[in-house]
């Protein structure tokens, strides 16, 4: 067979059911071929947008998404939705076409280098160079992609290997990585260690997410009440009935209840968590907490992040067996700080009556419209921030952050690929007037697709993340401030449903009304940030971003 069918019938063996992206004359050949498999392909607006869905997708599922584009600048728009989610560990196989072999090293039209365009954003680039490697490189980088920490591989394939004959076969089915138990030695040391400890804290991050690690943490502290904090990618691994050991979330500014915690720690115990979603610099300035590592793999370590202890492989595995290493204790977590701040995000927006809505009254309204099974989507903003705080959930990957990149533009395109994961949830994304121009040309993506979410816009005419730290570093502000648009008019002119919020009031009838709507929605909100300075104000102002 051509090497083009036989790229299709392994993707169809690695159970992929999605492809997103867009076709060329250098990939056109596989392209065809999967018209002859149960593949669905999605046509995208832009190829990071593609990139974007097929991250998300593979951060829900647990298996890579695919994303194929053409040559030349079809891979080079790839590389930021590459690197976002090689970053943010959501696992993707992206494919990409290339120029015949004959002609590599000569000018050519599309020409470029796909392997150093795209090795910086990825686990890991190859080039196919014959039919007969296809098999084994299609093995290798879906094994690759979703072994933890999980992320992009690329896959670069020349015209002509599309069109060259084969008569490979496939090979057995591999099975799946499994990892072992850490040494009992080290596990009674940790046990030992979190007993003993005066203050023991959980720093959960990205892989205590994964479903079966979740599971462990949680029976874990319904053994034994240890105090919590969670990043940004680790939102609702702790569930309603483990509110008693929640402190918060942290992430981007040492400013919360769960800072302060981690600085009265005498033992850190961090599960699956990455400096990435927090730097080290600002939560251990000194260096000198002791650190239990637990993880699939060792720690990258910094000067302020030397584990003393590290538990690596099966996560799950080895909480359990430190559970039953422990004994049950009363150490419940005073959460004085954390009620104060619901009571406060109650009051705020009882009392809201202005014309702009509070982000308190958004985050006080969208829980009353929606149930715990809802997907709720950020992009990178002011915004983030406020739902990173205050929005409380209760289901791991239920509220999803763009946290190692802080890539603007991810909301949009990850909705559409989180209601294709979940199409019988609730979904919502949510971003600022900067932001959402990034990747709103996939709403005629989602109107052709039906893909049924809401979107909301939160409007105050500029980049105010930058804006705001700007303002601290150097009292004015430069380059954050854009015109306004109609947001109405412009999703309507791509066919979707727009709604406008002119009154505070108006937000939880319009969001109960976006939702019982066919297709995606879009509602405009212009914003009340008169409270966003204290949410950057920090205990260290030479870190953040």
């Amino acid at each position: 067979m051509k090497g083009a069918e036989l790229f299709a019938k392994c993707l169809v063996r690695q159970g992929v059911k999605i492809i997103f992206g867009i076709p060329g004359a250098r990939i056109d050949a596989l392209f065809d071929a999967l018209q002859d498999t149960s593949i669905k392909v999605i046509l995208c607006r832009h190829e990071q947008n593609a990139a974007f869905m097929a991250g998300i997708y593979g951060r829900l599922t647990g298996k890579p998404g695919v994303v194929l584009v053409t040559s030349g600048p079809g891979v080079s728009n790839l590389v930021t939705g590459l690197l976002t989610a090689t970053t943010e560990g959501d696992p993707i196989v992206a494919i990409g076409g290339c120029v015949p072999r004959a002609m590599k090293l000569k000018e050519s039209h599309q020409s470029a280098n796909n392997i150093k365009l795209t090795e910086g954003a990825t686990k890991m680039s190859v080039e196919v160079l014959g039919a007969e490697n296809i098999p084994e490189i299609v093995d290798n980088v879906f094994r690759l992609a979703s072994s933890p920490r999980s992320g992009a591989v690329f896959i670069s394939i020349p015209q002509d290997v599309l069109t060259e004959i084969t008569e490979i076969k496939m090979h057995a089915t591999i099975p799946p990585i499994h990892f072992g138990n850490a040494p009992a030695s080290s596990i009674d040391q940790a046990a030992q260690w979190i007993q003993k400890a005066k203050n023991p804290v959980f720093l959960l991050g990205l892989e205590a997410s994964r479903p079966e690690n979740t599971k462990a943490i949680r029976d874990l502290l319904s053994k034994t009440r240890i105090a919590s904090v969670n990043t940004y990618q680790a939102a609702g691994v702790l569930s309603r009935d483990l509110l008693d050991c929640f402190v918060g979330r942290v992430g981007l500014f040492k400013n919360q209840p769960g800072d302060e915690l981690l600085d009265t720690a005498d033992v850190v115990i961090s599960v699956g968590f990455s400096a990435v979603e927090y730097d080290p610099e600002v939560w251990n300035a000194q260096g000198g907490k002791k650190i239990i590592h637990i993880d699939y793999k060792a720690a990258d370590v910094h000067s302020t992040y030397v584990p003393a202890l590290e538990i690596l492989g099966d996560i799950a595995s080895n909480l359990e067996e430190i559970k039953n290493r422990l004994l049950p204790r009363n150490q419940i977590v005073e959460l004085a700080k954390v009620q104060k701040l619901q009571i406060k995000l109650k009051e705020k927006a009882a009392g809201s009556s202005a014309s702009q809505v509070h982000p308190l009254r958004f985050i006080s309204d969208l829980r009353k419209a929606i149930d715990d099974e809802t997907i709720v989507i950020s992009d990178v903003g002011t915004h983030a921030i406020w739902l990173a705080r205050y929005f409380f959930t209760y289901q791991p990957r239920h509220l999803l952050f763009s946290n190692g990149q802080l890539t603007l533009g991810v909301a949009l395109p990850w909705a559409i690929g989180a209601k294709l994961v979940h199409p019988k949830s609730k979904v919502i994304s949510i971003s600022g007037d900067g932001g959402f121009l990034f990747s709103a040309m996939e709403l005629e993506t989602a109107v052709r697709e039906k893909v049924p979410f809401v979107h909301c816009v939160w409007c105050d005419g500029a980049f105010d993340m930058v804006r705001q730290q700007q303002l601290l570093k150097y009292k004015r502000e430069s380059a954050v401030r854009f015109g306004s648009i109609d947001h109405v008019k412009f999703a309507e002119s791509f066919g979707a449903r727009a709604f406008r919020v002119n009154h505070p009031d108006e937000l939880l009838p319009t969001l109960k009304n976006a939702f019982s709507l066919s297709g995606p929605v879009i509602i405009e909100i212009p914003i009340d940030y008169s409270d966003n300075a204290a949410l950057f104000k920090s205990v260290n102002e030479n870190f953040g971003n």
